[in-house]
């Protein structure tokens, strides 16, 4: 090689092309986003005296339920499913307990299918005769925010948007439900 070769070499660049940050900044962002997952998951379910999770649940019959539309009634989440066994220990309870409060207008039943099909879903709703609103758990978004960790579980949200009892197994009797939720009615 001659020596004008050498000279006439380009030194290599220096520093990170515009394509190399950019990955970089992807691949933070991407990170940021696996970690604000891990964290929440390890939070576990939402929290007494904390605000429930807003949310809006679309019912088999298409009627829209949104939980910040319902301030100044007492809410009563189950989430459940057709194939749960534990879930059909409680249905007969929780209707008999909806049909007691109903006619008061201040409180509020909704059922959250997670994980199953409308039809069966449907089915489940008809063999134990459950009137109060039902719909499904599209996409598991709503059960994600509660970060539930199966079924039944159940939440009673206060008057004012915050839970205030969770419950990880089935209700073992009416009276059980009922002692969950008059204390939130006030006298």
């Amino acid at each position: 090689m001659t020596e004008t070769n050498l000279l006439s070499t380009p030194a290599p660049k220096k520093g990170l092309s515009l394509g190399a940050i950019a990955a970089w900044v992807g691949l933070f962002m991407l990170l940021t986003i696996v970690a604000v997952g891990l964290v929440t998951t390890q939070q576990g379910p939402v929290g007494i005296g904390q605000a429930a999770p807003d949310f809006t649940l679309t019912s088999f019959d298409n009627q829209a339920y949104t939980l910040s539309e319902m301030g100044g009634k007492v809410v009563l989440v189950n989430f459940w499913a057709s194939w749960c066994k534990p879930c059909e220990q409680e249905a007969a309870d929780l209707e008999a307990a909806w049909r007691y409060y109903a006619p008061r207008g201040d409180v509020v039943f909704l059922g959250i299918a997670w994980t199953d099909t409308e039809s069966a879903s449907l089915k489940y709703l008809a063999r134990f005769d459950i009137t109060y609103p039902n719909g499904p758990d599209l996409g598991t978004r709503i059960s994600q925010d509660f970060r539930t960790t199966g079924v039944p579980e159940t939440y009673v949200i206060d008057r004012n948007g915050v839970l205030a009892y969770k419950k990880f197994a089935p209700f073992t009797s009416q009276a059980e439900i009922r002692a969950a939720i008059d204390p939130l009615l006030g006298p």
